[in-house]
């Protein structure tokens, strides 16, 4: 008799063991008897591994996989996250399975060992790649949110969600209570209602007094500087528009005297010098702004000037706050009167707000993580090496965005309510930004290049997004050419070409402009394309989101809507007129709640680089990992000796607070 010592390893989850009686077979040239895992060894919630011999008459060969099936008696769930065999010649067997099983149904688990199509042999009954792929298509079905848009997830309802992609237990806990008390921490609950309008700066003060960080602190305290106000077009939550400008836009016709009225500089010159910079934010052109509290609301889309200094700070030079050049839309300067200068950089900062949470951290981030998971979940059977590789980049996306569809930008979500572009206008964004989107866009390198930025001074962003893009391309790049060898093995790799035109289809619309890769010809584009998918779900999402609350708890410094129509003229603008134009105190509070909560990483967090989740078995991609997180952890610390020498330290982009995936 040839015995089979085996370790059903339970998830450290809550709810993962289950009271239903659960069966293993084990696969290989031949087959195991189907056996019972008795009920004593039914793990508490504090156990993880349950022991077991499988006695077989004749030797398996070759293990390839086993077969776990639940008998719905309680119709409860079970959390098996990997299975370890040791056959009678002494050989150790990995199958991982992290999969909720919920029906009564045979589950089928690959032998650990990554294969592509052209070299997967298995032939199982009952079992094939084809069939596990078109299993999850039935679950992972593509549903149209809004034309015009990335597609999603199609689900009618929270409880529909596939198991496998729901928060935990401990995820949902702390995200419904941050959701539910975050007025209460924030020590805003009693107004939360107010309508009023604020009549003083002290009264704004108030609202965010209660936990400061070493970044919203300083944002209180420079919020009015001219350099601060350059610096976080480079280093805050929106570092993707920023350009060097080497011609101005006809529609914005600044003049040598209007910014250099002491002669001394000429904008030819500086331009020729690499000096000036634009910030254009035409995609809000046209958007029509949101009615709040009964009020009408007022969402610019301004141009904005900047010069690099001789010690080498980032100032504005110039604002028009509307598109159009012509009378009743003045160009400010900084030579203007206090109040209008002002309050043309406020009119500036909430554009800001608006356009980058709906480009650069919805869609950019969001949605296309979302559509990088699904392909990956509908065309890449688990055996596959790239469903291994990018499925950590896929934790609590789904859900995630689900939630953001159902609470923030539905009819009567919070960012609806509470946004200048909230209703109707989210969508004219989403849909102007996705149809301007270009892949070169979305890959920092490249990003950097076409935007002139390679060597503009203290740009943090810049510095440490380049260093992380060139460790994740080393880590994709060592682990895929493990796998395929020549060009032709990715030619020939269909899951792998289902996988790419899924998301050029239903990600990016068909959308050629964007340049997105409809196929795959090279392991180089490969390399870069999965490079571009785990820096935008980890890397890019941190970049945009980390941030919020940090530069958004100062209200003046990133109001989420304004209530008066920018000046038509100079001269007029005084304090009353700021404090008038600034949101009302509800649509103030609501909007910091939310940045609180998005801001907010769960106990659960999973960092990157890190693998709770065990998917490689074989020694090369392992050890590809064990490098990642040697790269990861000097990054980390060589940050860290920076943010030291700074006063204000840019932490976003630390591997320390970066997570693998877009789950806030």
């Amino acid at each position: 008799m040839n015995e089979y010592e085996v370790t059903v390893f339970i998830g450290k989850l809550d709810l993962a063991s289950t009271f239903d009686d659960v069966y293993i077979k084990l696969v290989g040239s031949d087959e195991s008897p189907r056996v019972q895992i008795p009920r004593k060894w039914i793990p508490s919630v504090k156990e993880t591994e349950l022991h077991l011999i499988i006695p077989c008459p004749k030797f398996l060969g070759t293990l390839v996989l086993v077969e776990l099936q639940k008998q719905n008696r309680f119709e409860d769930s079970w959390h098996p996250v990997k299975v370890e065999v040791k056959s009678p010649e002494g050989r150790i067997y990995h199958f991982p399975v992290y999969h909720w099983i919920t029906d009564n149904e045979v589950h089928y688990f690959r032998e650990g060992t990554a294969l592509t199509v052209f070299e997967d042999k298995c032939s199982v009954d009952g079992y094939s790649r084809e069939e596990e792929v078109k299993q999850m298509k039935n679950v992972y079905c593509w549903d149209v949110y809004k034309d015009g848009i990335p597609q999603c997830l199609k689900a009618d309802g929270l409880k529909s969600l596939p198991y496998d992609i729901c928060f935990s237990f401990t995820k949902y806990a702390e995200m419904t209570y941050t959701a539910t008390t975050g007025l209460i921490e924030l020590e805003l609950i009693q107004i939360a209602e107010c309508e009023k309008k604020f009549t003083c700066m002290e009264d704004i003060s108030r609202l965010s007094h209660v936990h400061q960080s070493v970044t919203s602190k300083y944002v209180y305290n420079h919020w009015k500087e001219d350099a601060f106000f350059g610096y976080q077009f480079l280093n805050g939550t929106n570092p993707i528009l920023i350009r060097r400008c080497t011609a101005l836009p006809d529609n914005f016709p600044v003049t040598d005297k209007m910014i250099f009225p002491d002669g001394q500089h000429n904008l030819t010159d500086e331009m020729m010098k690499g000096n000036i910079f634009l910030c254009d934010y035409k995609l809000l052109d046209g958007v029509d702004a949101n009615t709040i509290n009964g009020e009408q609301q007022f969402l610019m889309a301004p141009l904005v000037l900047l010069q690099k200094t001789n010690d080498d700070k980032l100032m504005p030079i110039a604002i028009q706050l509307k598109q159009k050049a012509e009378q009743g839309n003045p160009i400010f300067l900084p030579t203007d009167s206090e109040y209008d200068w002002m309050l043309a950089k406020i009119f500036v900062r909430s554009a800001d707000f608006n356009l980058f949470e709906l480009n650069a951290h919805l869609l950019r981030t969001h949605l296309l993580g979302e559509v990088f998971a699904m392909s990956v979940f509908r065309n890449l059977p688990m055996v596959h090496p790239l469903y291994k590789l990018l499925i950590p980049h896929t934790r609590y996306t789904l859900n995630i965005n689900f939630l953001a569809r159902k609470l923030l930008i539905s009819k009567n979500g919070v960012f609806t309510q509470f946004t200048a572009s909230g209703g109707e206008g989210v969508f004219t964004i989403l849909k102007k930004s996705l149809f301007s989107l270009t892949y070169s866009s979305l890959c920092i390198p490249d990003d950097i290049a076409e935007r002139g930025l390679k060597d503009v001074p203290n740009f943090h962003y810049r510095d440490d997004g380049l260093k992380l893009w060139d460790i994740i391309h080393r880590f994709v790049k060592g682990t895929l050419s493990f796998y395929y060898k020549t060009d032709g093995e990715v030619e020939q790799d269909s899951e792998l070409q289902a996988w790419i035109k899924d998301i050029f289809q239903n990600g990016f619309l068909s959308l050629e402009s964007t340049g997105i890769p409809q196929k795959f010809t090279t392991v180089d584009e490969m390399v870069k394309f999965v490079t571009m998918v785990i820096f935008t779900c980890s890397a890019q999402h941190s970049a945009v989101n980390s941030g919020q609350y940090d530069f958004g708890a100062w209200m003046p410094n990133s109001p989420t809507s304004l209530q008066l129509p920018p000046p038509t003229e100079k001269g007029i603008a005084n304090e009353k007129t700021m404090l008038d134009s600034f949101p009302s105190v509800n649509t103030t509070v609501h909007g910091l709640a939310v940045m609180w909560l998005l801001s907010k990483q769960s106990s659960d967090c999973v960092l990157l680089g890190q693998y709770p989740e065990m998917r490689f078995t074989e020694e090369f991609p392992l050890q590809k990992i064990t490098d990642f997180q040697e790269e990861l952890k000097k990054l980390s610390a060589d940050i860290k000796a920076r943010n030291s020498r700074l006063d204000l330290p840019y932490i976003y982009l630390d591997p320390d607070v970066v997570e693998n995936s877009v789950s806030l």
